[in-house]
């Protein structure tokens, strides 16, 4: 079977025929490849490369807009007393924290994407299952004494 090849002529332009990913979702790939590059390059002890990686994830919390920098710094916060064994990391260009280098759980402010409220997400990794169906994602646009608790809660059932 033949495959005729659609071109911009045929149907629209070429910006409504593109389902391709976004700006905002190409940088960060480009992110993410660039943090994978950086990772596999360091050299020194784990506790070494722990200590850049969380470097890392400082610097780019410190360069958010003031929003989400201080959603990020809490949530950075809320982690590291809730899980210390958790160790930070850039994943895709947000603050993230893993075990054993996956994933657990992540941060994404809100203007990464564009988005209306940064998100506090979990990964599979998360033992965080109730059920046949939970949620594994939250958004956030400011943080009371009351939702701290509860993300310091779900962040230690989530390590187990």
């Amino acid at each position: 079977m033949q495959h005729k090849k659609t071109t911009a002529e045929d149907s629209g332009t070429a910006a409504e025929q593109y389902n391709g990913f976004t700006a905002e979702e190409r940088a960060a790939m480009k992110d993410h490849a660039q943090e994978q590059k950086k990772a596999a390059a360091r050299r020194g002890s784990r506790a070494e490369k722990e200590a850049a990686a969380e470097r890392d994830v400082l610097a780019k919390i410190a360069e958010m807009p003031e929003a989400d920098r201080v959603l990020a710094e809490r949530i950075h916060a809320l982690v590291k007393a809730a899980a210390p064994d958790l160790t930070a990391k850039l994943w895709y260009g947000m603050p993230a924290y893993a075990r054993d280098g996956k994933v657990v759980c992540h941060f994404q402010g809100a203007q990464k994407f564009k988005t209306r409220y940064a998100t506090l997400g979990f990964s599979d990794q998360a033992a965080l299952d109730d059920g046949a169906m939970w949620p594994v994602a939250y958004g956030l646009k400011e943080l009371t004494a009351a939702d701290e608790e509860r993300i310091s809660a779900l962040v230690k059932k989530a390590v187990g």
